[in-house]
């Protein structure tokens, strides 16, 4: 499926729950902080924004945001929270589109770069990236680190949620760096529903690279978006590229 089709209206009204999930303040406070702090006086352009999740508390705290969205239904589900002069918006896709404006700060978070299903394609997102940015910009991209290690010789799949009414698996393609992940939804009555996402999974190690190949340095990473220590036991990653000076 194209992502237009994955990230379609019935995805952007399942999306939004508001105080809970991944939009629980606890979740959404330290990521606006931290990127508040990245952006310093500048502004930020989020790749990928979608509904506004981090970049409508990261508005409220002062920074101008822009984004890039390629869904049409991420972007209304957004206009339901903010305007077009608040938030501007182009619609078009990470890896090539371009938004007007000098910026400190582009980010890319809840491992939404591994919707690009192809390396070449994560590449041109760095690029993209440092199209963006003035000398000193940062890069920020959140992770998760593929599962791999928990995998007995034959198995294909790693469960990694299991909650009333949900379960989050997914399969591995290995030769490919594939993910197929699967969200199994279920109430009382028994009937379930499956909503499946395509990924590209890449380790920290490739994602350096990548980033080196657009002209970025690492600068910092920790495991979460509150600065603890990432470890080999870090299931997610919070990175922070940083372009030369000059």
């Amino acid at each position: 499926m194209e992502q237009q089709e994955i990230w379609g209206v019935e995805a952007a009204r399942r999306y939004d729950t508001p105080g809970t999930g991944m939009f629980a303040p606890e979740i959404v406070g330290p990521a606006a902080d931290r990127l508040a702090a990245l952006a310093g006086d500048g502004a930020a352009l989020e790749f990928a924004i979608g509904t506004g999740r981090i970049a409508v508390p990261l508005a409220e705290r002062g920074v101008p945001v822009s984004g890039i969205e390629l869904s049409a239904a991420m972007i209304d589900q957004l206009r339901t929270k903010a305007d077009e002069a608040t938030i501007p918006v182009i619609a078009g896709d990470m890896t090539t589109a371009v938004a007007p404006g000098e910026h400190t700060l582009v980010y890319l978070v809840y491992n939404t770069i591994s919707n690009l299903l192809t390396q070449a394609e994560q590449v041109a997102c760095f690029h993209n990236a440092a199209r963006h940015l003035t000398p000193g910009g940062r890069f920020v991209i959140e992770l998760w680190v593929p599962e791999l290690r928990s995998f007995p010789p034959g198995r294909q799949a790693t469960v990694w949620s299991t909650e009333p009414g949900y379960i989050g698996l997914d399969t591995y393609d290995v030769l490919r760096q594939r993910v197929v992940s699967h969200h199994f939804t279920f109430d009382e009555s028994g009937q379930a529903r499956l909503y499946r996402s395509p990924h590209r999974y890449v380790w920290p190690a490739e994602l350096d690279l990548m980033a080196r190949l657009a002209g970025f340095e690492l600068e910092t990473r920790h495991a979460d978006w509150a600065g603890a220590e990432f470890t080999a036991g870090s299931p997610s990653h919070v990175s922070v590229y940083r372009l030369p000076l000059g």
